[in-house]
């Protein structure tokens, strides 16, 4: 089996339905529910406090009874199961219901294929993680425009039935034949003395994670509010996707060189290189609300972003043992994709209401903190 290609269409399978659920799922229950951003905002941000309890406690603790690829199928299932209940939520209770189950099951999937990337990679069946990394970039890039399509055609009420049928293709290649060492149920479970507190005896991993969370957490306004604040600057409807996907094209483009061109750089220099790039990309959105600014912006996601995220991979990858990797992969789910994220969702939906720009401008309270952190980490060496 060619692992590598195994791990890249598993990442762009996934990330194919990414592209659909990030951008579009708060506009799809504004739009097509009738819900009002700050409804929405409560929503996403429940939804994403019950994806940081299912990567936090749930992942990890399955993952020392299960395979690897029994985990993704399981997932799979379950996000499949309450797409489809949410397609009848009418009112904001039904809504809220869907979208915190679904939440418990689909985000799970990513540390998930994250952790699976990073065991091949450690067993040395997976030459480059980025090379794969990358088409997941792609699948996001290729879910968001063909939901352009759709939506152009049919309206803001086909996302939830695109987004069905994308898991579809998901689970039905889960069910295809895995490498090897992803089916093997762990030889024993894993052992619960000292838990989680073991990932921090090892060295500035804590100081890592604090980088990555405020990194992440300063994209909680994009996520959420960049697809109606596209409209809110008058971008053209039929373009908003293209927009989108700048910020994936240039994560693919980054992802592509970073195995070869970013090898030697030291996990501190990728790090707050990340939080600056995050730190100009929102003050310019802040600064200039206008369509053209706005997509110069999106190329900076190849910093604040992907760079931060490759940083992480590349310490776990370096540092973290192999029975560790998927308690430090639920940690950096649930804290920096998470619970984070749900924090500044709420503070970003208010500074929203107030003047749409200073929901952006707002993120700097975490990328400027994030860089200091990350030149201190780089100073005292990696």
């Amino acid at each position: 089996m060619n692992t590598q290609r195994w791990m890249s269409k598993q990442f762009f399978s996934f990330y194919l339905t990414w592209g659909i659920f990030l951008p579009y799922w708060t506009g799809w229950m504004i739009h097509t529910k009738g819900i009002t951003v700050g409804q929405a905002s409560l929503i996403m941000s429940l939804g994403l406090a019950a994806r940081g309890l299912s990567t936090l406690f749930a992942f990890p603790a399955l993952s020392g009874k299960f395979s690897s690829k029994t985990l993704l199928n399981a997932a799979a299932i379950g996000t499949l199961i309450f797409i489809i209940c949410a397609i009848p939520a009418s009112s904001f209770t039904t809504l809220l219901a869907a979208t915190l189950l679904l939440h418990f099951f689909y985000p799970t999937l990513m540390p998930a294929l994250d952790t699976a990337a990073g065991v091949l990679v450690q067993s040395n069946q997976l030459k480059h993680y980025g090379k794969s990394r990358l088409w997941g970039s792609i699948g996001f890039v290729a879910g968001g425009m063909l939901l352009t399509f759709f939506t152009g055609a049919l309206g803001d009420q086909v996302i939830v039935w695109v987004l069905g049928v994308g898991m579809a293709i998901f689970l039905g290649l889960g069910l295809m034949p895995a490498p090897e060492i992803l089916s093997k149920k762990p030889k024993s479970p894993v052992s619960k003395e000292g838990g989680m507190l073991k990932l921090f005896r090892i060295k500035h991993f804590g100081l890592v994670l604090v980088i990555v969370i405020l990194l992440q957490a300063a994209h909680a306004s994009y996520y959420n509010y960049g697809y109606i604040y596209l409209q809110e600057i008058h971008a053209p409807a039929y373009l908003i996707g293209v927009i989108i996907n700048i910020a994936v094209i240039a994560e693919i483009i980054f992802f592509s060189v970073a195995d070869q061109k970013f090898r030697n750089f030291s996990v501190g220099s990728l790090l707050a290189l990340a939080a600056l790039g995050s730190t100009v990309r929102w003050v310019m959105v802040f600064a200039f609300p206008s369509v053209w600014v706005f997509c110069i912006a999106q190329t900076l996601h190849a910093f604040s972003f992907a760079m931060g995220h490759y940083a992480f991979m590349k310490y776990l990858i370096e540092n973290i043992p192999h029975e560790q990797i998927p308690k430090a992969q639920g940690l950096y789910s649930a804290l920096a994709l998470s619970w984070s994220t749900a924090v500044f969702t709420i503070f970003g939906g208010f500074l929203y209401e107030i003047e749409p720009r200073y929901a952006f401008l707002g993120m700097i309270v975490c990328t400027i903190p994030s860089m200091l952190l990350a030149l201190r980490y780089r100073s005292v060496g990696t």
